[in-house]
């Protein structure tokens, strides 16, 4: 297993994006740390994008976050590395895309939310995070790389289906 360190992250540019610009160093909790770090990049950015900018951001974050997350597992030799955060900054990115303008209480319940369903993994998220495991006497590939993303935007779909129940009750 490769230590993950800045002088790894400097190595590729898949590691760049795949460990969140360094949010995925942290010793503990990377998951968590690279969602507050998608918050905050998502307050800076939102500024300045569209609807039609974070359409695009999200669609090449995504083909852009596949390979880097693909390429980094492999150069980690782990099919789904904690400290790869690109899954949690993109899928919290369209979480507050969709849910905004929601003030800072309605982010923070978002937050948890997410936080909630990409940790535990209840139904279908588990099953998501399962399918794309690596499969004895396979390799590391673009399905596990997929699989790093799926999962966390499944967590993404049930966050905002929850925000959505949530909303439509309290109304």
């Amino acid at each position: 297993m490769t230590r993950v360190t800045v002088g790894f992250m400097a190595r590729h540019p898949a590691h760049w994006i795949a460990l969140g610009f360094g949010s995925g160093l942290a010793p503990k909790a990377a998951g968590t740390v690279g969602t507050l770090w998608a918050w905050v990049a998502f307050l800076v950015l939102d500024r300045w994008l569209s609807d039609a900018g974070w359409a695009a951001v999200l669609v090449g974050g995504f083909v852009v976050g596949w390979w880097a997350c693909t390429r980094t597992a492999q150069h980690m030799a782990i099919s789904d590395p904690g400290a790869i955060v690109w899954d949690e900054i993109l899928a919290f990115w369209l979480v507050l895309w969709i849910w905004t303008p929601a003030g800072f209480v309605g982010q923070l319940a978002a937050f948890a939310l997410f936080r909630y369903f990409d940790a535990a993994k209840p139904p279908p998220v588990g099953w998501a995070d399962a399918r794309f495991k690596l499969r004895p006497g396979t390799t590391i590939g673009w399905r596990e790389g997929f699989g790093i993303l799926f999962d966390d935007l499944l967590a993404a779909f049930c966050t905002l289906l929850l925000l959505a129940l949530w909303t439509v009750a309290w109304s």
